[in-house]
């Protein structure tokens, strides 16, 4: 009462200065309080995550796991992890949102919990709640409409990917130790790679999805998300009880070369840090290359149904095109069936990306979707051939993410390159691992391992088997790249080109074969490469081998007016002149004043008189 007083009064005196401190902390504190308790209602009311959960939750609540088996029982295997699970997983007595509160509002509470969380549950995990997710699982990028964008925990400046972003989020940001999402179209491959964390993708039908809110049937599968790829490989001996184990002797990996010319990243950093950990393991055969592109093309024939009329790209490129295509087709198909009456009488409110597709669905036809599910079983059938006894496909997983927030729209590019980097394994149904390798300009990279149908077990065993070494190999590769040039553009088989180029020019054949080679090794599909090589062996004299790079060059581009010239040349050293006068004249008819190609075709006809 006397303080109160004083204060009243203005009686404290100067002379008493921890009064005055007393005073000033309690003022201070009651400020801070009262914003505290304000910014805290302003969250309530907008609906937006405390920022430790990174806005990766929907709701929290807590699944216990069932009674551990009392001693001498061993523990149960996932006994000290908890998980998450996302917006469209029922769990008994939670009403599912599906990513969207229109559909929360229209459904009932669940009657059971998906079977893979009961699964999960049985072998000791917790769960802990249930995570944001692009509405109806329809998205790429993660961001939703009413719930919020959850903040990628490793790269908070580009969006965390769809459509389980929440998921990603949670487990990179180490909320929990693995997450469940459900994979269509890259539904966990995309957040996974664009969070840098380990993703699965399992064959499709492995896992069983009794419990999930379906996108497409045909192309849905339960995956999980982890950091820690001991983790990821104990999970899937929980879920993956009725796939074979897949013990296999050895292993082959098999990089897809076209899929790597889609990225924007140096391959010494992708490609070459798998082939150099391959190196330091025992049981590994060595690596094989394929134009993945033509590969299908040759397999798939339904495929030729779809590609684009009159397009100028070439036969690989236009089947990758057309399986994206496909895929996208399915989705819209099975989605229409299975949610138009909903969509019809609902109406619900819908974000403007996710409502494009929505419509593009529901405003879909059937009329060749028998060559659909032709093309499904072809590619499955391709695939397995191409990857039995051992065989591992490497792709890579996604292009770099979009920017959090960015004013600029998913262009159709962009679009296209994930569809058709992830319509591989989600169109064949095999199992894909996500393996990330670091960054590159900030943004995050990673590189995708594909197995066949029912091999899911021997992709978890490779991953877990072979982690520690990319990753080692990663750090050795983040050391010593840098940037060859200001911007960034050139690559390191670009840099070994330019090396080749300066040896060339400097009289070192040798050494200029050499470096050509090197380039060709981290990137086979370019013909200038080959067709520089071949001017080197020209000026040793090793004409077989020149038209060998020529033959190679040309093969890679039909319009290389050099590549014609030094096989020419070759081919006149080695004395076959009417070879050679067709190369000079078909160089000429793609450069009619070639100087070099008319003296040489002068100089021909003299020999063939």
């Amino acid at each position: 009462m006397e303080l109160s007083g004083r204060l009243r009064s203005g009686m404290i005196e100067a002379s008493k200065p921890k009064v005055w401190i007393v005073v000033g902390i309690t003022i201070v504190g009651v400020v801070i309080l009262a914003e505290a308790s304000r910014r805290s209602r302003r969250r309530l009311r907008e609906g937006s995550k405390p920022i430790e959960n990174f806005g990766a939750f929907v709701e929290r609540f807590e699944l216990a796991c069932f009674p551990q088996p009392p001693p001498p029982a061993a523990r149960q295997p996932l006994a000290d992890l908890n998980f998450a699970v996302s917006d469209n997983f029922e769990v008994e007595g939670y009403v599912s949102g599906f990513g969207n509160p229109d559909w929360r509002k229209t459904h009932e509470a669940a009657r059971r919990t998906a079977v893979a969380v009961t699964m999960l549950l049985k072998q000791g995990a917790t769960c802990v709640g249930r995570t944001v997710m692009d509405e109806l699982a329809f998205g790429l990028t993660g961001e939703n409409l009413h719930y919020g964008t959850p903040v990628n925990a490793e790269y908070p400046s580009v969006v965390p990917g769809g459509s389980c972003s929440g998921a990603a989020v949670a487990v990179a940001s180490e909320l929990v130790d693995v997450a469940l999402g459900t994979d269509t179209v890259g539904g966990v491959r995309i957040p996974a790679s664009f969070c840098g964390i380990l993703g699965f993708r399992p064959s499709h039908g492995v896992v069983s999805t009794i419990g999930i809110l379906p996108n497409c049937q045909s192309l849905d599968a339960i995956g999980w998300l982890a950091r820690d790829p001991s983790v990821l490989h104990r999970v899937g001996n929980v879920l993956l009880q009725a796939s074979p184990m897949g013990l296999k002797q050895s292993r082959q990996f098999i990089f897809a070369d076209d899929c790597f010319q889609l990225l924007r990243v140096p391959k010494q950093k992708t490609m070459h840090v798998i082939s150099s950990a391959i190196g330091t393991l025992s049981g590994y055969q060595t690596p094989r290359h394929i134009n993945l592109g033509q590969y299908i093309a040759s397999n798939v024939p339904s495929l030729k149904e779809f590609y684009e009329p009159s397009t100028k790209m070439q036969q690989g490129a236009c089947a990758l095109k057309a399986l994206a295509t496909v895929m996208v087709l399915l989705q819209r198909c099975e989605f229409k069936t299975k949610h138009e009456d909903w969509i019809k009488k609902v109406k619900p409110r819908i974000s403007l990306d996710i409502s494009a597709r929505v419509l593009a669905a529901v405003n879909s036809t059937h009329a060749n979707i028998k060559s659909v599910y032709s093309v499904r079983t072809e590619l499955r059938a391709a695939l397995n051939s191409l990857l039995k006894d051992g065989g591992v496909l490497v792709i890579p997983t996604t292009d770099f993410p979009l920017k959090r927030k960015s004013k600029q729209r998913m262009s159709v590019e962009f679009e296209d390159r994930l569809h058709t980097l992830l319509s591989i394994a989600g169109m064949s149904g095999c199992c894909q691992a996500i393996i990330p390798l670091g960054r590159h300009d900030s943004y995050p990279i990673s590189v995708s391992f594909i197995a066949a149908h029912g091999a899911d077990k021997f992709l978890l065993n490779t991953v877990l088997d072979m982690y520690s070494s990319i990753q080692e190999q990663v750090s050795m590769a983040s050391n010593s790249v840098s940037a060859p040039d200001t911007n960034g553009d050139m690559d390191a088989s670009e840099l070994l080109k330019e090396k080749g180029n300066a040896a060339y020019k400097g009289r070192q054949w040798n050494k200029a074969v050499t470096f050509y080679s090197e380039a060709i090794k981290l990137n086979d599909t370019n013909a200038t490469y080959y067709c520089n090589r071949a001017a080197a062996y020209l000026e040793l004299g090793c004409f077989q081998q020149a038209e060998a790079d020529c033959n190679q060059a040309i093969l890679l581009d039909k319009k290389n007016v050099k590549a014609y010239l030094r096989r020419g040349t070759a081919r006149e050293m080695l004395l076959f002149y009417k070879e050679a006068i067709q190369d000079f004249r078909h160089a000429l008819a793609l450069e009619p004043q070639n100087k070099a190609g008319l003296a040489a075709e002068r100089r021909l006809q003299k020999f063939m008189k």
